[in-house]
């Protein structure tokens, strides 16, 4: 038995209750959120701004989507147009939709975002789910579903991505991650490379949850050293590097969207 509920701010997964057990972040302690879209953009720009056809835009980490109130137009299922005071960080039209549907034990996430722009727009875009775990027990671990021998792994600095990736051993031992306190002291885990589509948290006895990510080609792991938390963010795209020079369409794995064309994808949890 899997029973979700979301919000208008942010059309944001709150909670998860699997037989009868709360599966999402209460959004107190540690951190203020559940499971916030990133767009348009994921992670920080370089000080916090950026320039878009030759003009300055600022914008905060993760952009301003997490922080808005969507439209309700169904259940669990919402949509963002662009208005004034999103034109203002980002000059393009759009809509943005957001549905989480439920299927036995798994919960889909839906993005759909359409160009109302008489140009082109690019975007970013990513999740960041964060779900009940006491990783840093030590008991917990992250398990690939296919062998990963050509995965790079980033860093942050300051927010940027590193320009150099770290060595995949600091992380990766036996096709796992093997979580406890020290593993987010530097801050979140990007992966890139990723030959898997789908990623388990497990202890040694036990699979948790799986989140697959089909055609997003990132993956961020982050919590806080303590927290009762871990998130587990398909990505499309990342932070600014620290060598960044500020202009928005020279950033990697931006989305491309002609006019009224639509860009769709989606992620899901299933659990154990």
């Amino acid at each position: 038995m899997l029973e979700i509920k979301t919000v208008e701010k942010g059309a944001e997964l709150i909670s998860v209750i699997f037989n009868g057990i709360e599966k999402i972040h209460d959004g107190k302690s540690f951190w203020n959120r559940h499971s916030p879209v990133l767009f348009p953009i994921v992670g920080k720009l370089k000080d916090d701004k950026t320039i878009i056809d030759g003009k300055e835009y600022k914008m905060t980490q993760h952009g301003f989507a997490r922080d808005m109130n969507f439209q309700k137009i169904g259940e669990n299922s919402y949509v963002l147009k662009s208005n004034e005071e999103t034109k203002e960080k980002f000059p393009f039209d759009f809509e943005f939709y957001i549905c989480y549907k439920v299927n036995e034990n798994k919960v889909s996430t839906r993005y759909e975002v359409v160009n109302k722009s008489n140009k082109q727009m690019i975007f970013g875009l990513g999740a960041h789910p964060a779900f009940r775990c006491e990783y840093s027990s030590g008991k917990y671990r992250l398990e690939f579903q296919n062998i990963e021998d050509e995965i790079e792994i980033y860093q942050l600095e300051n927010g940027l991505i590193k320009q150099k990736p770290e060595k995949t051993s600091k992380f990766i031992k036996e096709n796992k991650i093997f979580l406890d306190n020290k593993t987010f002291v530097n801050d979140a885990i990007i992966l890139k490379n990723i030959k898997s589509r789908k990623i388990y948290l497990k202890t040694e006895t036990k699979t948790i949850l799986a989140v697959e990510f089909k055609d997003f080609p990132y993956l961020g792991i982050w919590s806080k050293p303590d927290a009762p938390f871990i998130c587990i963010e398909p990505w499309f795209n990342t932070a600014d590097k620290v060598t960044s020079n500020g202009i928005f369409e020279e950033k990697e794995n931006l989305i491309e969207l002609e006019n009224n064309e639509k860009f769709i994808s989606e992620y899901s949890v299933e659990f154990f």
